[in-house]
């Protein structure tokens, strides 16, 4: 849909394409599908070995040592690892049953015309903007004073302002919902904001909120391992308040992401079944957020990396490159941030085309201990989004002076890097 806005530009005639709404769930769902079988994870487990019960039902501790499955089996371990995952947060005020929340977005039969998004972290973000992009019309309600808040600052501005841009009602430091009641065909909603409430009246309403743990299902008053907010408490060996049994992904509240919760469950593992005592610590996990433009983050903020070093930082708008003016993708800006005493990498921060992907390769250099001016020094792919890593890398390089530059050109206003300039 949004490729599609720009077939006029490279001649292509024709109407614009309309979404198939449940059509479009049901390719969806048959992707998901086909992504599960073709992990084969079953198969995978079976042949290594493992005793795989399935659709068993639920699984409950009756003791530190046993469990009870849905079916009726029990079960003995001398060491457990639990991997129970989280649930979409449901909040509680008068007409919470009319919402939705982002796991229930599969069961839409049909496109809302309008639609209110009441929390504007990652998941929020991302259902605006695939809504908006779909045509309804978009309100993003937010309690924090800025969306995408626990992200760089230069993230959540730029994602907001892309928002506004494209006719999103983002409304930031709302105190709570008080209520949502039917209203003619749809639904009305009262939220607080400067202490006042403010009604809303749209199609569907969904909740992105938070994400809990699976915790209260397992019974783990009987094993006596403690939980807080429906997460497991773990250490940084991911071993619970019992020392045999350990717990990893969304169930430990420690980082709710794909990525991490497989380096979780691999550690996990050689902990409690090779009797290893491996430290586990989310240093270096790029990660990132699929709205448009998308955007991806690995290390500090800005804020913290201020609280604990003295650093250089450089900013690098997407218009300067090459490939954005090709692509006709010029929004975004990329953002590096570099220890003045180690010149070492940081943070980077990344809004704009393939934003995600660029990440990567500053965290390849986090996790190796490089410098900036080995990437400042890296030949990048011309013409390529990836481009804006070199240039400003090469900026911070000069500020740190790093980069000789010839007597003519020590004064005066900073000259900018070129994405095709060498680092010498």
């Amino acid at each position: 849909m949004r490729d599609a806005e720009q077939f006029a530009d490279y001649g292509l005639v024709g109407d614009l394409p309309t979404v198939d709404f449940p059509r479009l769930l049901e390719r969806t769902r048959a992707i998901v599908e086909q992504l599960h079988n073709k992990k084969k994870l079953s198969d995978s487990l079976r042949g290594a070995g493992v005793t795989l019960f399935d659709e068993a039902g639920a699984a409950k501790f009756i003791d530190a040592h046993h469990i009870a499955l849905g079916d009726g089996t029990r079960l003995q371990g001398e060491s457990f690892i639990i991997c129970a995952g989280g649930h979409a947060r449901r909040l509680n005020f008068p007409g919470s049953e009319l919402t939705l929340t982002a796991s229930d977005v599969w069961t839409m039969r049909a496109q809302p015309a309008s639609v209110a998004i009441v929390g504007a972290a990652a998941t929020g973000c991302q259902l605006a903007s695939v809504f908006d992009t779909f045509g309804s019309k978009v309100t993003l309600l937010e309690l924090a004073p800025r969306i995408l808040s626990v992200n760089d600052e230069m993230i959540s501005k730029n994602i907001s302002a892309a928002f506004i841009r494209r006719d999103i009602d983002v409304v930031v430091g709302i105190s709570g919902v008080k209520q949502v009641e039917r209203h003619g065909d749809g639904l009305r909603l009262t939220y607080t904001r400067s202490e006042e409430d403010q009604v809303l009246d749209v199609a569907a309403v969904i909740i992105s909120a938070g994400w809990p743990g699976n915790a209260e299902a397992l019974n783990l008053t009987a094993a006596n391992v403690e939980s807080e907010r429906g997460f497991i408490k773990v250490d940084s060996t991911l071993r619970s308040s019992q020392p045999h049994i350990f717990a990893a992904g969304d169930i430990t509240g420690r980082m709710m992401l794909v990525q991490g919760a497989t380096d979780e469950g691999r550690a996990a593992a050689q902990n409690a079944v090779l009797g290893r005592r491996r430290l586990h610590e989310h240093r270096v996990v790029p990660n990132g957020g699929f709205t448009d433009p998308e955007y991806g983050s690995v290390g500090l903020t800005e804020a913290q990396a201020r609280e604990q070093h003295e650093v250089a930082v450089a900013t690098v708008d997407y218009a300067v490159l090459d490939r954005a003016v090709i692509d006709g993708r010029t929004e975004g800006s990329c953002k590096l941030i570099v220890s003045r005493e180690t010149h070492g990498l940081l943070g980077a921060h990344v809004v704009g085309e393939q934003a995600v992907e660029i990440v990567h390769i500053v965290a390849a250099l986090m996790q190796a201990h490089s410098t900036i001016e080995r990437l400042a020094q890296l030949e990048i792919a011309y013409p390529t989004f990836a481009a804006v890593l070199g240039i400003a890398a090469r900026q911070i390089s000069r500020d740190l002076g790093t980069t000789l530059l010839a007597p003519d050109w020590g004064g005066g206003e900073l000259i900018r890097p070129a994405e095709w300039e060498k680092a010498h």
